[in-house]
């Protein structure tokens, strides 16, 4: 128990904390308010649950790095289990006695903390070992990547600052119950390791194990009071943003969906974002959940293979900047760099494939791809900058609207000689056929519509499509930041499709292309366009399923291997319905290391498909390929019209036998 010189000192100590700290998150609140947007509580209030569960079992944290993530959890809940802990520690040292009793009720609560003790200092250990000793090469970026001037030496001070205080607290902590345990005179089964580390106590007298009781007691919470004001400057705070991250997200219908920017309001003033303070107030507030864990970085296709683009350089670069200059920004004061002077290149801004990889894999909830589409939105519609080589898409899609440029009256050439009705043709379609722009008007991409139109016809669907009607859904357009072209191209969609799918009109859209699944399902709402949007591979799996299409899977006893199209298993969740389809026709399936959710990007999504791939050491295509020729597997199955033709390409640049073939073409030949 504490002397009364110690409670007013200790009480003292944690006013001037607590006001220290209290000056800094003020701080932080003005800062991520600078952002446009505001929480919808009422979606955090339904999300509470959700995020409970992420932030006690980690669940993020698992998908990689096993061995790191384990270390992790054995810090990350000891440090919880010691927010009751250290109250407890405070009470003992005000009142005395043991906290929770001396009964089964206590006794649990010391076992659990002698453990999550132990557990804390191992783990912690291991992971400053890893970092400063093994120098493990995913904590690093390389050279060529901008990163703030401070950073790579303010992450390694700041990791060891905030390792030596946790292995300080939580060691203090230990040695004083151990001292407690001496004082005792006896061992402690509820309190084991503590219990034996006693024994090297024997011999000092009762008031050496006071005065080390008392010791211990300042250095474990005091080290706390001296560290909670540094916390808001520490990626440790991580703590507390990430629950918040999780919590406080824009409700969105998935990942990838882009905010609605409604060009026929003129007291628009900014599109995009040039500056820290036109980011979304949740991408302010990325920067300071940011664990600096490198996870976005190792998944990210673009750094894989070479090119300037880090997902995580542009996270620490906003921290950083935000500590430089955050009073400025807390103030309301503009700030005195654009992102692309101090987050991140315009090279690396125009390396992304918009594949969301590092979006999906971040334990705590970070978006950096919405803060490199948003600084593509500000060069394209602020400054008219980007590659020149995406002029001709941008063209076709504002002239002959489909970014090959092809006439709108060629768009049906595709099904000569199929049964191909257009709802002129057939008002009593039950399902609408989105054919999409690669399908009716690129050569290889054309062969997987044909087939599909055969399926369709063998299985008797009641199906129609636009025709010259169909306009391109803009994606391209709006992922590389092109939004206005998007914007025409959505509202006038929607406005073919609201009459078509009205008054008894078809209940559902198929879509050959992931893209175009995406936009019509989870960006045209926006623009008022509800629909219920299926990919191919599922209608074709109902149809299957259904015993509509006769097949003779003797026919394809073969491998084959899947590659998951970034906006159909990453984005849209759809992993199973392909894959069901070829187990269906016989096929024997060899998965590829990063497949579903973490398949890895084929290089053409965010308008990489109209332009140049930027410098790097590998093409994105040609280590996806790679990737699948070592299965084993004779045809690569992808269920994209972009992935087949980049999958084709490598294919034809490696001299490879191995068949790319889309999951209609596949099914097709397996028919009777």
């Amino acid at each position: 128990m504490l002397t009364l010189i110690e409670k007013i000192l200790f009480a003292l100590a944690v006013f001037a904390s607590i006001y220290a700290a209290w000056k800094a998150y003020d701080r932080l609140v003005k800062i991520i308010s600078r952002g446009h947007g505001k929480p919808d509580w009422k979606v955090a209030q339904k999300r509470l649950v959700e995020v409970l569960v992420k932030t006690v079992a980690l669940t993020p944290t698992w998908r990689i790095r096993l061995g790191p993530s384990i270390l992790h959890a054995m810090v990350a809940w000891g440090f919880m289990y010691f927010l009751l802990v250290n109250m407890g520690d405070v009470y003992q040292g005000y009142f005395g006695g043991k906290f929770l009793g001396d009964n089964v009720i206590g006794n649990l609560y010391r076992l659990g903390a002698d453990i999550l003790s132990v557990s804390v200092l191992v783990g912690m250990a291991a992971l400053l070992i890893r970092r400063g000793v093994f120098k493990a090469p995913e904590l690093t970026t390389r050279d060529t990547t901008l990163l703030h001037p401070k950073a790579r030496m303010g992450i390694k001070r700041d990791s060891l600052i905030v390792g030596t205080f946790i292995l300080f607290h939580i060691g203090f902590r230990f040695l004083g119950t151990s001292f407690e345990i001496a004082q005792e005179g006896h061992f402690d089964a509820w309190q084991p390791f503590a219990s034996m580390v006693s024994g090297l106590w024997a011999g000092w007298s009762e008031g050496a194990l006071t005065g080390a009781v008392h010791v211990s007691f300042w250095m474990a919470l005091g080290l706390i009071l001296v560290f909670v004001p540094y916390f808001p400057y520490s990626k440790h705070i991580h703590l507390f943003f990430a629950p918040l991250n999780f919590l406080l997200k824009p409700e969105r219908r998935s990942p990838g969906q882009l905010s609605y920017i409604n060009f026929e309001d003129d007291k628009i003033e900014q599109f995009g974002a040039t500056k820290l303070e036109h980011l979304g107030y949740e991408q302010l507030m990325d920067a300071y959940a940011c664990i600096m864990c490198n996870r976005c970085q190792q998944v990210c296709p673009a750094y894989n293979t070479g090119k300037v683009l880090s997902p995580a350089a542009l996270e620490i670069n906003k921290r950083y900047f935000i500590n430089q200059e955050g009073t400025r920004i807390a103030n309301g004061e503009e700030s005195s760099q654009t992102l692309l002077e101090f987050a991140i290149t315009p090279e690396a801004v125009w390396a992304c494939t918009a594949c969301g990889a590092c979006t999906d894999i971040c334990p705590v909830g970070n978006e950096p791809m919405r803060d490199i589409l948003e600084i593509r939105r500000s060069l394209v519609l602020m400054d008219n900058e980007f590659p020149t080589q995406l002029q001709n898409a941008y063209k076709g899609m504002e002239r002959n609207v489909n970014p090959w440029n092809v006439s709108p009256a060629e768009r049906m050439k595709w099904s000569d000689g199929l049964e191909v009705p257009t709802f002129e043709e057939n008002p009593e379609a039950e399902i609408l056929w989105w054919v999409g722009c690669a399908a009716a008007t690129d050569s290889r991409a054309q062969k997987t519509a044909r087939a599909f139109a055969e399926i369709l016809n063998k299985a008797g669907v009641n199906f129609a499509v636009l025709g010259e009607g169909e306009q391109c859904t803009g994606d391209s357009a709006r992922r590389s930041g092109a939004e206005h072209i998007f914007f025409e191209l959505a509202t006038a969609n929607v406005e073919i499709l609201n009459e078509v799918t009205s008054n008894g009109g078809p209940k559902r859209i198929v879509a050959n292309c992931p893209h175009c699944l995406h936009t019509l399902m989870n960006e045209y709402p926006a623009f008022g366009g509800n629909y219920e949007v299926l990919h191919h591979t599922q209608l074709i799996n109902e149809l299957v399923g259904a015993g509509k299409l006769k097949l003779d899977a003797q026919k394809m006893m073969e491998k084959v291997t899947f590659h998951d199209p970034c906006y159909l298993g990453r984005q849209n969740g759809i992993v199973d319905a392909p894959r069901i389809t070829l187990e269906k026709i016989g096929m024997t399936q060899v998965e590829m290391p990063r497949r579903g959710a973490q398949s890895f990007c084929c290089g053409a999504g965010g308008g990489q498909i109209w332009k140049e791939e930027e410098h790097g050491t590998a093409a994105v295509n040609e280590t996806r390929f790679k990737e699948a020729q070592a299965t084993g597997a004779g045809t690569l199955a992808v269920g994209c019209p972009f992935c087949m033709t980049m999958m084709t390409d490598a294919a034809k640049g490696a001299n490879s036998e191995m068949q790319v073939k889309d999951v209609a073409e596949l099914v097709l030949e397996a028919m009777k």
